[in-house]
């Protein structure tokens, strides 16, 4: 019996022994990976206070030459100038602006990505089925830059100097007469089916790849109409290039006083403003967001870039980034509604 009590002893020796040397390593473990957060935390804060200390690049979700490029490239070239980085223009259209904003949402969170989105990107969350990020949890809101009226303008061969003439012309020629937008699921494609419905014509919807292929085609006759943002289709307007018929905004733009407002031209309650915005990726600290803001509103403070907005009839929109945040969720909810009574989706 003595024999196997010593023996029974010798063993809970031998467990508790085990059980330290355990404990121990796991010890060891926990305080190493304890210490290595605490590293990684004080290089990421170091990281964030030093921002930024190479170039910024932001992310352009449509083809050159659109809206949302015609006021990226100045406000960048501005930008470069008041974080003391180049702030390079990177163009990743396609899919009505969510291959761009897939790719932001998915980069590091260390404010070297920024996204140059636009109200497209609230439309998009009820119309595309399958979007691999969330506008609301991948992507942080900075700032609104750039809020302009949208503008109803023809192609010059097109026999229509005024609203009324466009919905008569169309009804006499049924889905004769068509529209070009920047791509499916796009505010611009939403106006026209808006326009259809508030007036009872057809007009026929083509999708391109952003709006500059849209104005292209416009111009060179393949379409007869788009629904654009004023401030990139300013320019061809003053040429003569195209003829605008109205304007989408409440009130008549400053910078085009002769436009008429769509409600004057005759259709009441139709009313679109296309807005471009900053995002960054989800998890950027806090203190990067507000160095993009404060410089972001000191770059759109600047007499040149005032003198370019106001020359596209553009204004620069909330001045706080919680306001930002809570117009955006705004108007995703306005779009998704829109949406979801024109009954468009995109697979």
């Amino acid at each position: 019996m003595s024999q196997i009590l010593m023996r029974m002893d010798s063993y809970t020796l031998l467990l508790k022994r085990g059980c330290m040397t355990y404990l121990s390593a796991q010890l060891r473990i926990f305080l190493i990976a304890a210490i290595a957060m605490v590293l990684c935390s004080l290089a990421f804060n170091a990281g964030a206070q030093s921002w930024p200390d190479k170039p910024v690049h932001l992310i352009v979700p449509f083809p050159p030459g659109g809206g949302t490029d015609t006021f990226a490239r100045p406000l960048a070239a501005q930008l470069s100038k008041e974080l003391g980085q180049q702030v390079i223009v990177e163009s990743k259209g396609g899919a009505g602006g969510t291959i761009g904003a897939a790719i932001a949402a998915k980069a590091p969170s260390d404010g070297y990505t920024i996204l140059m989105g636009a109200v497209h990107h609230t439309v998009a969350e009820s119309i595309y089925k399958n979007l691999s990020y969330k506008l609301d949890k991948d992507l942080i809101a900075i700032r609104g830059v750039a809020f302009v009226p949208d503008v109803l303008v023809v192609n010059n061969k097109l026999p229509i100097t005024s609203v009324k003439e466009l919905i008569s012309y169309s009804k006499n020629n049924p889905g004769k007469v068509n529209y070009g937008s920047s791509g499916n699921g796009t505010t611009r494609h939403l106006a026209g089916e808006i326009f259809n419905k508030l007036t009872g014509t057809s007009l026929v919807h083509i999708p391109y790849k952003g709006s500059g292929p849209a104005m292209t085609a416009l111009m060179g006759g393949e379409v007869d109409l788009i629904f654009e943002g004023l401030g990139s289709a300013a320019s061809y307007i003053r040429a003569g290039s195209i003829r605008a018929l109205a304007v989408t905004s409440p009130k008549r733009s400053p910078a085009f006083p002769d436009i008429p407002t769509m409600t004057e031209a005759g259709v009441p309650g139709f009313e679109s403003i296309s807005w471009y915005g900053f995002w960054v990726p989800s998890g950027t600290p806090q203190i990067i967001q507000d160095k993009i803001f404060v410089a972001t509103t000191k770059a759109l403070n600047a007499p040149e870039i005032q003198t370019l907005w106001a020359n596209q009839g553009a204004d620069v929109g909330p001045a706080t980034q919680k306001q930002f945040i809570q117009y955006v969720k705004d108007e995703t909810d306005k779009w998704g509604k829109i949406a979801k009574n024109a009954n468009v989706s995109i697979d």
